[in-house]
């Protein structure tokens, strides 16, 4: 019987092979090819970008799509860019990366207890995937989700986009649904027996981050809210 390891794994190398979406198919390698001047010298990923982190983790980070120059170019989920700056600096203070940073795949960085995916893999044009793009792809977040069940006690939304993408997949995999609509929200919490929680947190975008909307302080707040949740503490 394949473990979850292996299941992950073959699902990573689908992902990665994935060309289900034309126009994003047309951007990621459109931004691969002329890339970003002050990374004219690297080789970019420009591919679909799989989940990042351990096999059994009881907490998973949902974001929106890698960044055209973040993970399309490195090939790693939040990695790259100032959002992964802000995001991996809370992780390593609430003790669930090794190291403050992520630049590559090869840098050395592991998570604890902690597994990131997104809800679209490829980089979408103005960071916006359409309604279809995110239905072509949401069968990789159910799947995803599926194999680390038996071990995911809460999902951290980043944003709007995230926080709605949870819903259908906590359907497929868990058969289960609100009564009613929920409401995204930083810091909001919804709850239901068998199945992980789920909490919201404002995404860590620039916009977010360099406006004050999102601070050090709240993220290190939701972490530890979320390692509550999971029976880390």
């Amino acid at each position: 019987m394949e473990d979850a390891r292996d299941a992950l794994d073959r699902l990573d190398a689908e992902i990665t092979q994935c060309r289900r979406c034309p126009r994003l198919v047309a951007w990621r390698e459109e931004v691969a090819a002329t890339k970003r001047a002050a990374f004219r010298d690297e080789e970019y990923w420009g591919r679909p970008v799989p989940g990042f982190g351990p096999h059994r983790a009881p907490i998973a980070i949902l974001g929106l799509a890698p960044a055209a120059h973040g993970g399309n170019r490195t090939g790693r989920i939040f990695t790259g860019d100032r959002s992964g700056d802000v995001l991996f600096a809370a992780l390593h203070r609430a003790g669930l990366a090794s190291q403050p940073t992520s630049t590559s795949r090869d840098d050395g960085l592991t998570l604890t207890a902690t597994r990131i995916f997104a809800a679209v893999r490829c980089a979408p044009p103005e960071n916006k995937p359409t309604p279809l793009e995110r239905d072509t792809c949401a069968p990789f977040l159910h799947r995803e989700m599926r194999e680390i069940a038996p071990d995911l006690r809460v999902v951290v939304a980043l944003g709007a986009f995230a926080w709605a993408a949870f819903w259908p997949a906590l359907r497929a995999v868990y058969g289960v649904a609100p009564a009613r609509k929920v409401p995204f929200g930083h810091g909001a919490l919804w709850r239901i027996d068998g199945a992980p929680a789920l909490l919201g947190c404002y995404h860590v975008s620039q916009q977010n981050t360099f406006t004050g909307r999102l601070t050090p302080g709240m993220l290190d707040e939701i972490f530890a809210r979320a390692k509550q949740l999971a029976g880390l503490t």
